[in-house]
């Protein structure tokens, strides 16, 4: 199985938004920013701006011909900042220039003064304050209330998980330029087309059909371009409609850093009950959601944060309550996982915290609480063609758990100041859109006269390998060779009204509308066909590029195929849209069915945690996956592990921090640290469940981007546990990323408390 897309990237052939020049004359543009988190603008003077040879122009809210709103789910976010600034790197104006360091140096001279007003960065704060993105929200299933009182342990606490950069390869960008009939066309690195169209069209003042929105591939994406990467191509269109010229808006990496939302922070507390044998009978929550500055995609967010509540455990009664808190940062946005692994840290907290209390281990009282068939989630749904207890005991018998534990203990009892442990992460992760809406994709399928086949869907290629499962798909559905297939380009002229290539469901959605498409084409050749060779179409097959009859070849070829139905006046092309069936969920009721699947899996995670010095590493991650039926295993394998690299960094290095005024200081790799070729673990093996068929997707597979990033999260107990081994009387405090810092002060306390006294 080879991936193509992999194959250019290594040569450097492959194209990003950078890589076009499609006027001989083009314009660059730089984005001027607030430096203050909070405040009204009193006096904005470009003027010196303007006299810098090579500016063309200087854009504020005042050129913006439609409306100056970029707001999607909720419109409360302006393209450039009118009389407040409500973060640093609030966007204020847009410098145009004949080259990029000219529009630097130009934003530089840039003059603006504020009347500041006082910041909110905790979102706890917000909420006290009423500072919110909307109402709150609240799942719920049973009664908690009356549950407590069968507890026999009621345990409680407090997570905090932190933000995370997206750190694409690619940094966002956009070109845009005028075309005929007052019309623009943008390349974007975006993964939302259609939003990026219909904001467009809004700021501009145009109607949708003006706009056309191109996308090759994206250098990376991870969720920070669902959203957030419309600012840069609307801007750039602006511009273009303007001056008439291309434009182009390439963010460098510390302006990306600064000026693109992260993973949402959030700070949660809960309760949780359960019997004495270790059943949970009661579990509440409620989370409080580092939105930022404005909405972005927090309430989708926030809504899937709800959804993932109790993982993949069978809880009777439960109570999640789910709080988008408006505060003076950057707007957070989508990022893998979409809220579901703040939602899954907590609940993996509240077991580990009661496994203190009750002194049931850990692990076994995951697997008392695994669900179950037909068990109820919190949100009506009822898990079917469950896998949880199948891929836990999977991973429990081929990777020996026994011996794992024997061999830890044996190191432990010999080793002082170096510690080793042993976590276990099961997950259950939702497959659709939970708009129910956006589970809808289209497709637009070419046979051309040689034999080739051209292919346009609504999926947008990011490194997740989404290109190269069409091709599978249609050279299966087609049985011709996967070398006369060539994807297009991602384009809302060709294939409009796009779902953003998000929520894992890029494959499904697409996969299945190429699938119908390739089955109306494959109708008209096999009836052709059966009239050529004059006999009954049922007895008629296309198998490895060759006409069959009642299973006999003949000598009928694909192209000698394709070219009689070209003269004979049949159809080559065909459209399909598909739209996931039975998924629906109600809003008011918050109760539905609003998933297609569920994907479950299991992480063993080793550690070894150096108790002088904090450090750490990742001994192993072993996985139990539960992927259907793989349509291209090497890239699904790449997922797995890219996912569980990445949720592994999340949960321990990365780290985001502001100083007290807003401002980010991790915006540079120096210092913001992520998983490299010597943080990442030494041995990562990936085990397919076999026998595991998915009846809801393209070929009975499952999608695979987002569910293995939550396999990160054992990495954070296991630590804990680790270092439990050094000090059983350590405080627990649940706060990530555990840092080797925290790992530190944390071991010591009474330290950290000297070291504070001595700052204090």
């Amino acid at each position: 199985m080879i991936n193509f897309d992999s194959i250019k990237h290594v040569r450097g052939e492959s194209q990003f938004v950078d890589d076009y020049i499609p006027y001989e004359k083009i314009l660059y543009g730089y984005v001027f920013y607030s430096p203050i988190a909070h405040g009204l603008i009193k006096k904005l003077d470009y003027s010196e701006a303007l006299q810098i040879p090579g500016v063309k122009y200087v854009f504020t809210y005042k050129d913006i011909p439609g409306e100056n709103q970029v707001g999607g789910i909720i419109q409360d976010e302006e393209l450039f900042a009118e009389h407040k600034v409500e973060f640093v790197g609030h966007p204020i104006a847009l410098v145009v220039a004949e080259d990029f360091l000219t529009a630097k140096k130009a934003a530089k001279k840039i003059k603006v003064e504020f009347e500041e007003l006082e910041p909110v960065f905790d979102p706890r704060v917000a909420y006290e304050k009423g500072s919110l993105i909307m109402p709150p929200r609240v799942f719920s299933l049973g009664d908690v209330n009356e549950a407590w009182s069968k507890c026999d342990y009621i345990i409680e606490g407090r997570v905090d998980s932190g933000a995370q950069e997206h750190l694409y390869l690619e940094t966002q960008g956009s070109i845009a330029y005028p075309i005929e009939n007052d019309s623009i066309k943008i390349y974007s690195s975006t993964q939302n087309p259609t939003h990026t169209q219909r904001i467009a069209a809004r700021v501009l003042g145009l109607p949708m059909n003006k706009i056309e929105v191109d996308v090759l591939r994206l250098g990376g994406g991870f969720g920070g371009k669902e959203d957030q990467a419309t600012h840069w191509a609307v801007m750039a269109a602006l511009a273009a409609k303007k001056l008439k010229t291309a434009v182009k808006i390439i963010l460098p990496r510390q302006e990306d850093m600064r000026l693109t939302g992260k993973r949402h922070p959030y700070s949660s507390d809960f309760k949780i009950g359960l019997d004495k044998n270790g059943k949970i009978l009661a579990y509440e929550v409620t989370f409080y959601q580092n939105a930022g500055a404005s909405a972005d995609l927090s309430p989708a967010i926030l809504e899937r944060t709800l959804f993932h509540t109790t993982n993949t455990y069978y809880i009777p009664n439960v109570k999640a309550t789910a709080i988008s808190c408006k505060t003076n940062l950057l707007s957070n946005t989508a990022f893998r996982g979409f809220g579901g692994p703040q939602a899954m840290f907590v609940i993996e907290s509240a077991l580990f915290k009661a496994s203190k209390v009750t002194g049931i281990d850990y692990h076994e009282l995951q697997k008392i609480n695994l669900l179950k068939e037909g068990d109820e989630f919190p949100y009506g749904q009822r898990a079917k063609n469950c896998r949880a207890q199948i891929c836990y005991n999977t991973l429990e018998k081929i990777y020996n758990l026994p011996e794992v534990k024997k061999q830890i203990n044996q190191y432990n009892q010999t080793s002082r100041f170096f510690k080793k442990a042993y976590s276990i992460m099961p997950i259950c992760f939702g497959i659709s859109f939970t708009s129910t809406f956006l589970n809808q994709a289209s497709a637009l399928v070419h046979v051309y006269t040689d034999g080739s086949v051209g292919i346009s869907t609504a999926a947008v290629e990011m490194g997740q390998g989404v290109n190269q499962k069409l091709i599978e798909i249609a050279s299966k559905v087609l049985s011709i060779s996967k070398s006369r297939i060539k994807i297009e380009t991602t384009n809302t002229t060709r294939v409009a009204n796009t779902s953003p290539t998000a929520a894992s469901k890029a494959a499904d959605l697409n996969g299945f509308a190429v699938m119908e498409a390739c089955e109306i084409i494959m109708g008209r050749l096999k009836k052709f066909a059966a009239q050529l060779l004059n006999v009954k179409e049922d007895n008629v097959q296309l198998i490895d590029e060759s006409v069959y009859v009642n299973n006999q070849k003949t000598e009928l070829r694909w192209n000698e195929l394709i070219q009689k139905a070209y003269l004979s006046r049949i159809s080559l092309s065909a459209q399909a849209h598909h739209a996931t069936p039975d998924v629906y969920f109600d809003r008011e009721k918050s109760k539905g069915e609003p998933f297609a699947y569920h994907v479950y899996g299991t992480a063993l995670i080793e550690v070894t945690v150096d108790c002088l010095r904090g450090t750490y590493k990742i001994d192993s991650v072993k996985v139990v996956h539960d992927l259907g039926e793989s349509l291209h295993e090497i890239i699904d394998l790449g997922q797995i592990e890219g996912g569980i690299v990445q949720g592994i960094g999340w949960m321990t290095m990365e780290e985001i921090l502001f100083n007290e005024k807003g401002k980010l200081i991790t915006d540079a790799l120096s210092t913001y640290k992520v998983p490299d070729i010597f943080f990442a673990p030494e041995k990562i093996e990936v085990h397919f469940l076999e026998n595991a068929p998915n009846p809801f997707g393209p070929f009975k597979s499952k999608a695979v981007g987002e569910p293995p990033f939550m396999y990160g999260i054992g990495a954070y107990f296991a630590i804990l546990k680790a270092m439990l081994e050094f000090n059983p009387n350590m405080e627990l405090n649940f706060k990530a990323p555990m840092t080797n810092e925290r790992v530190l002060m944390s071991l010591y306390s009474k330290i950290r408390e000297k070291v504070h006294q001595t700052i204090n």
